[in-house]
């Protein structure tokens, strides 16, 4: 049996109930791909977005449903090491993938101030671009159960809201482009697993801009509040995580003094 086929196994035997079960239930249950969808399925090359192609390429063949998918790098300037360990991943796990070579990482670099958030604006708006040149109706990202937590504590924490990520969002600037996250429902300890497991390895930070500035010695938001989730785990010894997920679908709006709805801000006059 080739490693091709043991990847595959390895997703519906060990890992059928944490991982590709997850997939298929939140595909259903957020109603995430609808008949001759064109799903551009974005790898940045890390393990989530890589794992989620490789689950693509089986759902697709046994889906009820008939859609196509691009596979799609968008590469903003890797370095070669990390384009090196991309290219041989897709070839490992036979993922037919196209690489679309970009500048974002070094025109970003060039900026003194927020290259982070130029870089950010920029790979989404290059993003929707590629997958629109695929004639592709729906972007599908690597975001897991652990990142829609961290999004929830991160908005209460650092800005004072709160709200989540969602598992499908239809873009205002791109009409009929909407954006899906399969990978909802599966926590980032059973990707780590399977990775694991399968002996793959994925590049980790790929901005050139962390590289050379900080050597990686800054945590970002998004790690400190991966931390607190774990010190809040070991505080209550409980489903706290869970609790953090479903928080998002039991809002009670008679228990809270105000909420936006599209765009509009509503105070709670009881």
């Amino acid at each position: 049996m080739n490693y091709f086929d043991n990847y595959e196994k390895s997703l519906l035997t060990t890992y059928k109930e944490t991982i590709y079960d997850k997939f298929v239930l939140a595909i259903n249950k957020y109603q995430l791909i609808q008949e001759n969808d064109r799903i551009c399925v974005c790898i940045s090359g890390g393990k989530d977005s890589m794992i989620l192609a490789k689950i693509f390429m089986y759902y697709q063949k046994h889906s009820p449903i008939h859609f196509d998918v691009e596979y799609l790098v968008m590469n903003p300037g890797y370095n070669k090491l990390n384009l090196e360990l991309i290219i041989h991943n897709l070839n490992l796990l036979k993922i037919p993938a196209t690489i679309k070579n970009t500048d974002i990482f070094e025109i970003a670099n060039m900026q003194d101030k927020s290259p982070c958030f130029l870089c950010a604006k920029m790979r989404r708006g290059a993003l929707y671009n590629l997958a629109k040149s695929l004639n592709c109706n729906k972007i599908a990202l690597g975001h897991h159960f652990d990142d829609v937590n961290e999004t929830i504590l991160m908005n209460m924490l650092n800005s004072g809201s709160y709200q989540t990520m969602l598992p499908k969002l239809k873009s205002t600037n791109n009409i009929g482009m909407e954006v899906i996250r399969p990978l909802y429902l599966i926590k980032e300890k059973d990707i780590i697993s399977y990775k694991d497991e399968n002996n793959l390895h994925f590049i980790q930070c790929a901005c050139k801009f962390t590289e050379e500035a900080f050597n990686d010695e800054i945590s970002s938001k998004r790690k400190q509040t991966k931390k607190l989730i774990e010190l809040l785990k070991d505080y209550y010894q409980d489903d706290i995580d869970k609790h953090i997920f479903e928080s998002a679908n039991n809002v009670n709006l008679d228990g809270i003094t105000g909420y936006h709805l599209n765009n509009v801000y509503y105070k709670n006059k009881k």
